[in-house]
Order: C-alpha cells, then sequence, then structure tokens
C-alpha cells in the first residue's frame, strides 16, 4: 500500500510518500480501506516535529482519525463486517495506572495510509448520510466538544458560552455542542472571516479577538456579567488572560490544547475570589461519538473544511495548517477515485 512515511523528526518535507507492507488485523482488529484522514496541530504537526509530550517510534505513519470501508476482520470479531462504514477513535488502548493512552497515529500507525488496522471496538459505524470527511472532522472534534461542555463544565440550557478558536476543529464543535445543550454562544476568533463562520453555525454573537478587547466585548454582550464558561483550547499567552477575565462568579473554564504556546499566566485572585474552576481533559464519554454523528447526519452538526487533497500532497496540507491561513479542516483523501486536488469546500 502507498503511505506517508516520517524516517526522520522535522518539517513537512520530512514525510514521503512510499510503499509499505499493508497491515493484517489481528485478533480482535479490523482493516480499514482509508477515505479521509484529516490534518491536525497537535497529534500530526507536533509529532512529526518531534515534539510530541510522549516518544513516538519511528519510521512512523501520522493520522488519527481515519474514516473508511472495512476490507477485513481478525478473529473474535463480532460487531463489525467487511462492507461496514467506519470512523475510528484516536485511543487504541486506554490509560493504565504507569502511562497515558495509546493513540492511533502517535503511538501505533495511523491513517495517512490507504489502509489502517485498528481494534474493533476503536470503530464507529457512519451512517449512510455522511460522506468521510465530515464523518472525519466530526470523530476527532464533537465527542470531546459534548464531554468538555456537558460534562466537565456542567453547562446549563440559558448559560453563556465563550468559545475561543471558534472556527477551528474543536472550537466550531464547541460553538454547535453548547447551542445543541441549550446556551448562548460567543464565536470568538482572530479573523473576520473566522468569526463569520462561527455565527453561520449557530453563535449568537462573534469577536475578533486580533482587533476587539476580548473582554470588554463579552462584558457588552452579556450585560457586564460575563461568561459562564469559557472553551479554551488556545493556550495563547495574551488570549488566555482576556478569556478568564471574561467569566462571571462561579464560572468555569474548559480546556483540551494549547497550540498558542500553554504557558499562560493565571490571576489566582481572581479564580479563587471569583470561585471560579479551570478544568483540563482529553477524555470523553463513548456514548458522544454516536451522539455526534447522529447530529450530524441530522444535519444539526456541521463541520468547516478548508480543502481536501490527495495523500501525495500531505507536505503541502501541513504547510497549509502551519501557516494557519486558511478557515477549517485539510483533509486528506488516500483513494484516487476519492481526491481531486485543492478541492475547497465549506
Amino acid at each position: 500500500m502507498k503511505a506517508i512515511v516520517i524516517r526522520e523528526f522535522g518539517p513537512p518535507e520530512v514525510m514521503r510518500l512510499e510503499e509499505v507492507p499493508t497491515p493484517q488485523p489481528g485478533p480482535g482488529e479490523v482493516l480499514i480501506e482509508v477515505h479521509a484522514v484529516s490534518v491536525n496541530r497537535t497529534l500530526d504537526l507536533v509529532v512529526r516535529n518531534g515534539n510530541y509530550a510522549r516518544p513516538v517510534t519511528l519510521p512512523h505513519v501520522l493520522g488519527v482519525d481515519p474514516s473508511g470501508i472495512v476490507v477485513a476482520v481478525g478473529s473474535g470479531v463480532t460487531s463489525r463486517r467487511v462492507g461496514d462504514r467506519v470512523v475510528t477513535s484516536p485511543r487504541v488502548r486506554a490509560p493504565t495506572a504507569t502511562e497515558g493512552p495509546r493513540m492511533l497515529g502517535v503511538h501505533v500507525w495511523g491513517g495517512y495510509a490507504e489502509y489502517v488496522k485498528v481494534p474493533e471496538a476503536a470503530t464507529h459505524l457512519v451512517p449512510d448520510s455522511i460522506d468521510f470527511p465530515t464523518a472525519t472532522i466530526v470523530a476527532r472534534h464533537a465527542p470531546l466538544a459534548f464531554t468538555l461542555l456537558r460534562d466537565r463544565a456542567k453547562l446549563q440550557p440559558g448559560e453563556w458560552v465563550l468559545v475561543m478558536g471558534a472556527a477551528g476543529g474543536l472550537g466550531s464543535a464547541g460553538v454547535q455542542a453548547a447551542k445543541y445543550l441549550g446556551a448562548k454562544v460567543i464565536g470568538a476568533a482572530g479573523a473576520d472571516e473566522r468569526v463569520a463562520a462561527a455565527v453561520a453555525l449557530g453563535a449568537d454573537a462573534g469577536i475578533n479577538y486580533r482587533r476587539q478587547d476580548l473582554t470588554a466585548e463579552v462584558m457588552r454582550i452579556t450585560g457586564s456579567r460575563g461568561v459562564d464558561v469559557v472553551f479554551e483550547n488556545i493556550g495563547d499567552p495574551d488570549l488566555f488572560p482576556k478569556a478568564f477575565l471574561s467569566l462571571a462568579r462561579q464560572g468555569r473554564l474548559v480546556t483540551a490544547g494549547g497550540h498558542g504556546g500553554g504557558i499562560v499566566p493565571l490571576d489566582t485572585n481572581r479564580l479563587y475570589l471569583n470561585q471560579i474552576t479551570i478544568i483540563g481533559s482529553t477524555n470523553q464519554a463513548p456514548e458522544d461519538m454516536a451522539t455526534s454523528l447522529t447530529a450530524a447526519a441530522e444535519g444539526r452538526l456541521h463541520v468547516i473544511v478548508d480543502r481536501l487533497l490527495p495523500l501525495s500532497q500531505a507536505v503541502l496540507a501541513h504547510q497549509i495548517v502551519a501557516g494557519r491561513g486558511g478557515t477549517g479542516k485539510v483533509v486528506l483523501q488516500p483513494r484516487a477515485e476519492d481526491a481531486e486536488p485543492n478541492t475547497e469546500m465549506h
């Protein structure tokens, strides 16, 4: 099969399209013919750079969220059969007492390939009405957004939520999950077109935090009250304090990202005097995958795709994501019949 292989850490150019053996599913595993896999800043670009927090063994194939068609099953597989349309969860093994979870495309070869093998339990059926790029993006971000907002932040109907990076993969899912849960949403992003994209997804108001005062705008929109929840997945040292100051008393800030740097100042006096809670988590409830895919099938959850590219253009895909110039996700399509170079889709 063809796969994008990295044999050394470094810039996008270390990724090479190679012929490698097609994996064979073992007991409890399925083999998926990959039709879509997205490019993720932390779990793809950071891993490729060699800066991921946990060791990565070379040679390696990236790709944490492939979707496609089951073409073979290993012994003991009971819930999947050849021909099933599936998407994968990134976790291929749950965390243990001594180490974190094993991740597809991080600790084992991932979906930047024509085929990938994964545990049966890591797959989820895709409704026929959803195309594979949509399924990949929904599965990657929406379950985590639902879990962070509903289970960690305990979001209640009618509460205000500030979503940072509201046109990104996780941010756009956060906007829609918050609306799904009955909240009022402020979508904040760093460019006018990204703010407009967040509003188009259902945000009640939008803020361009690169040219407007984020905290002042939040207070204006909420009548000087502030928001109940901040959905903050950037970790930018300039933006984080402004988002934190936007929280009302007993507000909650949830986060599962730090691609803006991750080291931020924190006003601990405000933290305890206003009884604010900060929660970091990457866990997601298993049932939220089904909730997310069903919501997408019903037209209640949408994705923003910057462009679709063939697997052979993985270097370009990483350059686009690193440049932060687009709006939405960049998706690779390993099957030649799926791929149309430089196709843009919103």
